[in-house]
């Protein structure tokens, strides 16, 4: 099935441009929105963090809801929205963040089964990131690595809470159209890591 797996340059494109944007615009936050222009030395700093944390779950999440869109034997391709990401970068400038880089879309037959597992491998694959940043958070290490570990945690468990709020194009809105039970096993914890990320543990 991976031989199947094809990206057009458009997409490729779309997916770095995205990839970039959001790492950039959550690096100003971070940096403090507009303060960050008075000392771009903190964006090069924290860049390559939010590269690997927030960008890299951002991308994983999509490549995530491609891969599974195949596997059921559809077309999936993902397009960027330039609009929301520019969007998310003025805001960062303005010390909020919303970030709707853009979506996978996919065509063909799909039973509503498949479009919601279609829908719930963006998410679950967040958390297993989360995990993954897990054991190295705990440990607490001083430092870079422990910056790295921490945010990658946070983030990540809230992308998976976020994205499965069911409602309008948000994944959670189409597992709850597939299968309440489903949304329920899988929302929950869901949305209680997204809490834990939140209000459990302090970067």
């Amino acid at each position: 099935m991976s031989a199947n797996i094809r990206f057009s340059g458009r997409e490729l494109r779309d997916l770095a441009v995205a990839w970039i944007a959001l790492g950039v615009a959550f690096a100003i936050l971070l940096g403090g929105g507009q303060r960050i222009i008075s000392r771009p030395e903190f964006l090069v700093t924290i860049l390559p963090m939010t590269m690997v944390t927030a960008g890299l779950g951002f991308l994983l999440h999509e490549l995530a809801h491609k891969v599974t869109a195949i596997k059921f034997g559809q077309v999936a391709e993902f397009r960027a929205d330039y609009n929301m990401l520019f969007l998310a970068v003025m805001g960062a400038l303005a010390g909020f963040l919303f970030a709707a880089p853009g979506a996978v879309y996919h065509r063909g037959h799909a039973t509503p089964r498949e479009n919601g597992l279609i829908a719930l491998a963006g998410p679950l694959t967040n958390v297993a990131l989360g995990v993954i940043f897990l054991p190295v958070a705990f440990l607490d290490i001083p430092g870079l690595v422990g910056t790295i570990a921490n945010f990658g945690l946070y983030i990540n468990f809230l992308l998976a809470g976020f994205n499965m709020i069911p409602f309008g194009p948000l994944d959670g809105n189409t597992v709850k159209k597939w299968s309440i039970p489903a949304f329920l096993a899988f929302g929950l914890p869901c949305f209680g890591l997204a809490a834990w990320a939140l209000f459990g543990f302090s970067l």
